[in-house]
């Protein structure tokens, strides 16, 4: 049966949950298959993904498609009978890891993967109180919503629990310390000091802390990039108030950054958790949780077995295990910092002509733009960026919009990503731009006389919560 894309919506309207939202909602695409870095609709019209970091191979990739159906053929059970595929994934993580973590669980997804997380911090250390960032987003469990600013802090959320500590973002370009008045390292310390006084007020009331938990570069918060300090100084405060540290790779891992397998390796630290899921099964849902043998001791000494129906099963492994060969045999880590710099390089010649663009950055396929209303003041440019994201989807390349603001452009593609399609974005980005300072020049305020930049007397928006200013924009992130 091949539905029409209004009898797709029509449906979905009707069966699937109001809150289960679409990119681009109000004219959602209809992808009916995909290769490599392209997406394709009902027209088979083409689409460049620069956002998927789900498909971290390229969108069915032969080789994992192929070790996929192979092992469905021939055994996909329960995980709790014996066999080689989920040891030789094992090995394959924990040759990429530093010696002290050795020991895996496998689950379905990241969500799943921080939650296991936060029960072995919360069983290592007796303790239940985590220090966790604004703006950030660890998954759809009740356990992670109670953790995620992302998400608790919308108008209709749960709110602040008594047990969540909310540590502000280290981001050196608009957060609350940044490069106009510290200099790198002094802001990484500034933002430490500050999850400093949160554990010391958590200690003050008698209890201690479970767990620090981040994502080892922001996705969500904004494509943002700590301070090279921040991580290693926050690391010794946590450890000194007796939890434990947790990095989140499941948006950053495998690769993404180039140089390192694992985002958190950029800085120099040892996590005592490791969490990892979207790109590990190419799009199949495979996860899991990599700690050291005496957190994994803890674990087991409670004498209550873990139990996963699905993580870990052979099929699942076979697939993370292709992912694993294939990003080794295409060099796609290499690929990942030849075109991500290619990729950052374009971006700021772009910002040295567009003044919309109030900072760029990035490592590897993870890039950010930054779109202001103004340069001096950083004042986020929301409409900006939701103009920027329609039209470049009318161009048929798709990108994403994120940040606390909406204003930060998102590039995650998949790592099979060339440097032709940096050429095809950036110059279209280019005219884009163009195209949104000409209707700006247009605009004209009905309160004023004279002709001026839309929203240029806009109230700058401090921590608001992101889902609730892109409400109406089309402009979700994976």
């Amino acid at each position: 049966m091949s539905l029409s894309k209004q009898e797709c919506i029509s449906l979905r309207e009707k069966l699937i949950g109001e809150s289960c939202q679409l990119f681009f909602r109000q004219n959602p695409l209809k992808i009916v298959r995909a290769k490599g870095q392209y997406m394709y609709d009902e027209k088979d019209d083409a689409y460049l993904d620069c956002i998927n970091n789900v498909a971290h191979v390229g969108h069915c990739h032969p080789a994992v498609v192929k070790a996929g159906s192979e092992q469905m053929g021939l055994l996909s059970t329960n995980n709790r009978f014996l066999h080689e595929e989920i040891l030789i994934c094992a090995q394959k993580i924990l040759s990429t890891m530093p010696e002290e973590l050795s020991v895996c669980y496998f689950v379905n997804s990241g969500s799943e993967a921080n939650d296991l997380a936060l029960r072995l911090a919360q069983i290592h250390t007796g303790n239940k109180d985590i220090v966790t960032l604004e703006h950030a987003y660890h998954g759809h469990l009740t356990s992670l919503i109670d953790i995620s600013h992302y998400k608790f802090n919308l108008p209709g959320g749960v709110g602040q629990k008594e047990h969540v500590h909310l540590a502000p973002i280290p981001d050196s370009y608009r957060g609350k310390y940044r490069d106009t008045e510290y200099t790198k390292d002094k802001i990484g310390h500034a933002y430490a000091e500050d999850v400093r006084i949160l554990c010391e007020k958590v200690q003050e009331t008698g209890r201690g802390i479970s767990a620090f938990i981040a994502e080892s570069m922001l996705s969500c918060g904004g494509q943002v990039i700590p301070p090279k300090n921040y991580f290693s100084e926050v690391y010794d405060i946590i450890r000194k108030a007796g939890g434990l540290c947790i990095a989140d790779e499941v948006q950053v891992g495998f690769g993404r950054i180039g140089k390192h397998w694992w985002c958190f390796q950029e800085f120099d630290v040892i996590p005592d958790i490791v969490t990892m899921g979207k790109p590990m099964g190419n799009g199949h849902p495979v996860a899991c949780v990599v700690t050291t043998k005496a957190v994994s001791d803890s674990f087991t000494k409670t004498g209550v077995e873990y139990f996963n129906t699905y993580g870990g099963n052979p099929v699942s492994c076979a697939i993370a295990n292709a992912v694993f060969d294939t990003i080794e045999k295409e060099n796609l880590r290499e690929n990942a910092i030849v075109v991500g710099e290619y990729l950052l390089d374009n971006c700021l010649l772009l910002a040295k002509k567009h003044k919309c663009i109030g900072d760029v950055r990035g490592v590897g396929l993870f890039v950010g733009i930054d779109l202001v209303v103004d340069r001096e003041t950083r004042e986020p440019n929301t409409k900006c960026a939701k103009f920027v994201l329609q039209r470049m989807r009318e161009e048929h390349i798709l990108i994403s919009v994120d940040g606390p603001h909406c204003n930060i452009i998102k590039f995650k593609p998949p790592m099979v990503f060339t440097k032709e399609n940096v050429d095809e974005v950036i110059s279209t980005l280019d005219r884009v731009f163009d195209e949104y300072r000409h209707k700006s020049k247009l605009y004209v305020n009905p309160h004023k006389s004279q002709t001026t930049v839309a929203d240029s007397n806009r109230p700058v928006m401090e921590h608001r919560p992101m889902e609730y200013l892109c409400k109406d924009s089309n402009i979700k992130s994976i």
